[in-house]
């Protein structure tokens, strides 16, 4: 392969933007439109490599903020890179870091030359910007890394308050032009161009015209893959819905389109048929870890009585590990009740199993013109598109 990273049409929707495809990288290929699985910090919390492939998934996030700051980004390229570091053998994407330095850290000061924070391992003072993000990003060696941007809230306040408006407006306008001159420098100083493929962000927040400059400031440079990001970042989800219907035909049809951060199983097929290809989301394993269970049918809580004594599977039909090891909902609330560590790990390999089945599902519904069967067998979804 000439490229680091090919993507692939297979087929598109006569009825929306959606398509099929395959993105082939130097680990190996994954199906689009594609779930990838968070593995913060090299790791998928409590499931193997082994068990996170049988869920179905092909591709997996880390991010490079947390790896920065424990292990090193030094300590694991010397190992190998993060594949051989963690054991996994398929693609893995890293998020640059920007949004954990903006959102998570005691930020002490943002310019234009990236962000100073204090580290939430030991509270020393870290600078993160463009080039430091492509260092950290060529030491780690994923497949597809992700360019430093400037992501605010895009959640807007309220119309009542004028300057509080303007505030917001500028903030996101300064958040634009950043994002543009940060991901030039990241393209300046990416030293592994032959072997990672390096996608841009747009930005904008819930403005259509900032959405729209960004994203013709960003594609006017050549990259393998872009991404929307920006968003389930405060905002309600028909908010979600509108920006990414705006956003993502904005973006190349002949690249990989990214959606960062979304989300639930809605939202995913929204945003599917706006035409993006790539998706990432904690939701799975975060409320597996907590006894939250996604079926067809909605989330269950374990935790609640009424599973005391509840001899079914999780969700009848469903060939994940728990469901086809015969574990009953009564047990895995007892193994959460008692504080058992089998609990938070089955669960989450149904939930990631639910997302891979709702993925495989929804591949089949454009490969077949087939979209009321799709909203038929997930009534989680709604009667159909009016309902997303």
């Amino acid at each position: 392969m000439s490229q680091p990273l090919s993507f692939s049409v297979e087929r598109a929707c006569s009825q929306s933007a959606a398509r099929v495809g395959r993105i082939e990288t130097q680990h190996g290929g994954f199906d689009t439109p594609a779930f990838m699985p968070v593995g913060t910090r090299a790791s998928v919390k409590g499931l193997t490599p082994e068990q996170v492939a049988d869920t179905g998934s092909q591709i997996l996030l880390n991010n490079a903020y947390h790896l920065m700051l424990r292990p090193g980004d030094e300590m694991v390229s010397n190992r190998g890179g993060v594949h051989q570091f963690m054991r996994w053998s398929g693609p893995i994407l890293t998020d640059s870091g920007g949004y954990q330095a903006f959102s998570m850290a005691d930020i002490n000061a943002i310019d234009d030359e990236g962000v100073t924070f204090k580290s939430i391992i030991d509270g020393s003072k870290v600078h993160l910007g463009p080039e430091r993000a492509m260092t950290v990003q060529n030491n780690l060696g994923a497949d597809i890394i992700m360019a430093f941007d400037d992501c605010p809230p895009a959640a807007a306040p309220q119309e009542d308050d004028p300057r509080a408006v303007a505030a917001f407006r500028h903030r996101l306008e300064v958040a634009v032009d950043r994002t543009t001159d940060w991901l030039k420098r990241c393209v300046q100083s990416h030293a592994r161009s032959d072997s990672q493929s390096l996608f841009g962000i747009v930005q904008g927040g819930p403005h259509e015209d900032l959405r729209e400059r960004s994203a013709a400031a960003i594609t006017s440079i050549e990259l393998p893959g872009y991404a929307i990001g920006g968003v389930a970042t405060g905002e309600p989800p028909e908010e979600i819905h509108r920006i990414v219907a705006h956003t993502a035909p904005l973006l190349p049809e002949d690249k990989p389109r990214y959606l960062m951060g979304v989300g639930y199983e809605k939202d995913l097929v929204t945003a599917v048929r706006a035409g993006v290809d790539m998706f990432d989301c904690v939701l799975p394993t975060r409320n597996g870890r907590n006894a939250g269970v996604f079926t067809r049918n909605g989330r269950i809580q374990l935790r609640n009585a009424r599973f005391k004594e509840d001899d079914g599977v999780l969700e009848d039909g469903c060939d994940c590990a728990a469901c086809s090891g015969g574990f009953t909902r009564a047990y895995l609330r007892h193994l959460f009740i008692s504080g058992e560590m089998l609990g938070p790990i089955l669960v989450s390999q149904h939930n990631l199993r639910h997302y891979q089945r709702l993925m495989l599902d929804i591949r089949r519904a454009i490969r077949e013109d087939a979209w009321s069967s799709l909203y038929r067998a997930w009534p989680v979804l709604g009667t159909g598109p009016e309902a997303l």
